[in-house]
């Protein structure tokens, strides 16, 4: 790690005693635009103090907090503080972004002394200090790449979207560069269940976008009140803005629009009986499974493995094709002849959250038809020799 001694900016008049307090940003080589930071000078009463019980996100945001800064303190104004973690080592007050910061975005750091605990109120004035990574580069190269699911006609309550770039994009206030729109061009009013803890993937290229159950599930409160996000029979846009800025603090090249039209509600769970198995023909041949309608991509990619009759399991690539209709297994060795098995998390999802042998919605007035017991759903398959 390389340490940056950044410029203070003391809030005291100049009559005031110097400022103990330091303030370090210190970005990581090892990680890409990963940055921590240090407050130091505390006496061994303050360090003894922020030890003891813990705090939870709010108290430590009231001690420190740290913004994106907008390019004035007025437009700052109201701004959430990043969404992180707060530790204290043996001389200082550390606090790590869940996000890694964007170049050429001014980040603004504000350490409040007077919330220390055991501190006197208004003894102490406020300390600023900014920050800010140099940008690598101008040209707009971030695209979105893709997005799930695929199909041009999705169900009413569709769970969630799958965002994949084309490069490693800024987190945090990711909801103001997406919209859903119907098709007189409007929005939407708030689709997205809007969490502080965005659903990235390590590298930052691929988000979880859920729409708000609330909009969802019947009987509830905001579905009531507000109405369905989504409205069988109309035609809607998911639109991401250029405006955001990938990892590197340059716009994307293009906007993305993804027009799809809305079919009936999916209520009905998982029903493998209806699955169709389609053992590979060859050495280096694909496992085929066909579903009846589509399932969540990222799932289907991650709960579903195939193994030998003895449990190994067998290594290999699963793709997810055919408007996530379809999912194919080639393994990275040939198969050899013998019994295998398919085996399927019940925990799989449909577009709409329905799991295997479980709906996504049960109505209190319907019930629960079947349960699952069991945490997999195992299908046999027999590799013949040539």
């Amino acid at each position: 790690m390389v340490a940056l001694q950044s410029e203070l900016h003391p809030a005291a008049p100049a009559s005031e005693p110097p400022f103990r307090h330091s303030i370090r940003w210190i970005p990581d080589t090892s990680e890409k635009n990963r940055v921590v930071v240090e407050v130091t000078g505390f006496n061994k009463a303050e360090l003894a103090e922020l030890h003891k019980a813990p705090r939870t996100i709010q108290q430590w945001q009231r001690i420190l907090s740290v913004y994106a800064a907008q390019g004035d303190v007025i437009s700052d104004i109201g701004l959430p503080a990043m969404a992180g973690a707060y530790s204290v080592t043996a001389n200082a007050l550390r606090f790590e972004p869940q996000f890694a910061f964007a170049s050429g975005v001014k980040y603004r750091l504000a350490f409040h002394p007077s919330q220390l605990p055991g501190a006197r109120g208004g003894t102490s004035k406020s300390i600023s200090s900014e920050f800010q990574l140099p940008v690598r580069r101008s040209i707009p190269t971030a695209v979105v790449s893709r997005v799930h699911p695929t199909a041009d006609v999705l169900p009413e309550n569709l769970l969630k979207f799958y965002v994949h770039f084309s490069a490693p994009m800024s987190g945090g206030h990711v909801y103001e560069h997406i919209h859903l729109r119907n098709d007189a061009g409007k929005d939407v009013e708030l689709p997205f269940l809007e969490i502080d803890e965005e659903l990235w993937n390590p590298a930052m290229t691929r988000l979880t976008l859920f729409i708000d159950p609330g909009r969802i599930k019947r009987g509830v409160l905001p579905l009531e009140e507000i109405g369905p996000a989504l409205e069988e029979g109309k035609r809607y846009s998911l639109v991401i803005d250029k405006e955001w800025k990938d990892a590197d603090g340059v716009p994307m090249k293009e906007s993305f629009a993804k027009v799809f039209r809305v079919g009936p509600p999916d209520r009905e769970a998982i029903d493998t009986a209806r699955w169709k198995l389609s053992p590979p023909s060859g050495d280096l041949a694909p496992l085929v499974v066909a579903f009846p309608k589509p399932l969540d991509h990222a799932l289907a990619q991650r709960l579903i493995h195939v193994t030998r009759q003895s449990g190994e399991l067998v290594e290999g690539r699963a793709g997810v094709e055919d408007y996530e209709r379809r999912w194919t297994f080639v393994p990275d060795n040939p198969w050899k002849p013998g019994p295998y098995r398919l085996v399927v998390q019940t925990t799989i999802e449909d577009l709409a959250g329905n799991n295997i042998g479980k709906s996504f919605e049960v109505d209190l007035f319907e019930g629960v038809q079947r349960r699952i017991t069991n945490s997999t759903v195992k299908f046999p398959f027999e590799i013949r020799a040539p």
